[in-house]
């Protein structure tokens, strides 16, 4: 018995094409174009059957390619598996799909120089545009792009030195409203915990919002603390830190608290026990989910009834333990980004535009008095 593997089937090409319809090719990429008008009903039909009988699928890219266009675009992501970059991706693939554009998604894993080699490898694959969502992308990276002659739109976060669109949460306003929330419910020390903020603008605006607001209110104490994701001895040492000032707040005493993971449920306090002022504030999800994983083996499955936590996003498992967010729309960003880009693609002339978009306060029973 023969284990000879079968060969693939060959795929019928326009020359084959135009011999089964008795014509030329030139005929047969006028009718694949769309210039009806110089093709007979006879012939178009000839044409028409001769496609259907081969199968014929033309090759789009070479045809994008012949004419100068390809309407691929590419799409950096820093890190795939963050709720965010899901969620910005399907607002990116619904508008690709209405405007006729078709996506290249690379992820960079949160790596800077597999950030430059994506983006060199877009450049060879001849993309009409870029949205660029990175995490340590330079301007002399991105110089290929943007004023390179590559339109470019930056998701979230912008680049020193680069003139281009950007479209993302704003990030200030954000961080006011999340801070104001705390401070608002009797949160009287609130720690801003962020991933290194250095070279991300959008952790770099929410971190100075932050810090604006808890410095004009008397009496409240603002505190920002560093959680590096990429390096466990460094969390650790962070986690450290933020026990003892949790433990050092002194807890409930011999308060008795009631959570539960819904926005209508409430904290219910014996007398003469102390009430926890301590809030924790992430700057993403992903701190959030670090936090609350740690705060849960530490404290048991009642954590917050010692410390408060809110995030910037809104990933599911928030609903589900209580947390409050901020939620970011995602999808329209998405969206907005890839319409920016195929405006920039068509040719639209005009000075970079940031679109900021504002965030929706979800409040659940972890902040509540």
């Amino acid at each position: 018995m023969s284990t000879t593997p079968l060969a693939a089937p060959r795929r019928a090409t326009i020359t084959d094409v135009a011999r089964e319809a008795g014509t030329g090719k030139t005929s047969i990429s006028r009718y694949l174009n769309g210039e009806m008008s110089v093709l007979s009903p006879e012939l178009r039909s000839r044409i028409e059957a001769a496609i259907e009988r081969l199968n014929y699928q033309p090759n789009q890219m070479a045809r994008g390619l012949k004419r100068g266009r390809n309407r691929l675009i590419g799409m950096l992501l820093a890190d795939l598996t963050n709720p965010y970059s899901v969620e910005v991706l399907q607002g990116v693939e619904a508008a690709c799909h209405a405007l006729g554009l078709m996506p290249l998604i690379c992820h960079a894993a949160n790596e800077v120089e597999m950030e430059r080699r994506y983006l060199q490898l877009l450049t060879t694959y001849r993309v009409e545009g870029v949205i660029v969502n990175a995490l340590g992308v330079r301007e002399e990276t991105l110089r290929p792009v943007g004023g390179g002659g590559i339109p470019a739109v930056l998701v979230d976060r912008s680049v020193d030195g680069l003139v281009a669109d950007m479209v993302g949460l704003d990030n200030r306003a954000a961080a006011e409203l999340g801070t104001r929330h705390l401070l608002d419910n009797g949160f009287d020390d609130i720690w801003f915990v962020v991933q290194p903020f250095e070279q991300v603008s959008s952790r770099q605006l929410r971190e100075a919002a932050f810090r604006e607001v808890m410095s004009g209110v008397g009496g409240a104490r603002g505190h920002t603390l560093v959680l590096n994701l990429a390096e466990p001895a460094a969390v650790e040492r962070a986690l450290a830190e933020l026990d003892r000032a949790i433990d050092a707040d002194g807890g409930l005493g011999d308060a008795v608290a009631s959570v539960t993971g819904n926005a209508t449920s409430s904290v219910t306090v014996r007398t003469g026990g102390k009430a926890s002022r301590i809030a924790l504030f992430a700057a993403n999800a992903p701190v959030a989910l670090c936090l609350a994983l740690h705060l849960k083996a530490r404290y048991g499955a009642d954590w917050q009834a010692r410390v408060a936590l809110l995030s910037i996003d809104d990933p599911e498992w928030a609903e589900l333990t209580g947390i409050t967010a901020i939620r970011q729309p995602t999808y329209e960003i998405g969206y907005r980004a890839v319409e920016f880009l195929h405006e920039r693609i068509e040719g639209v002339q005009a000075t970079a535009r940031d679109c900021l978009l504002p965030g929706e306060l979800i409040v659940r029973a972890s902040t509540l008095r």
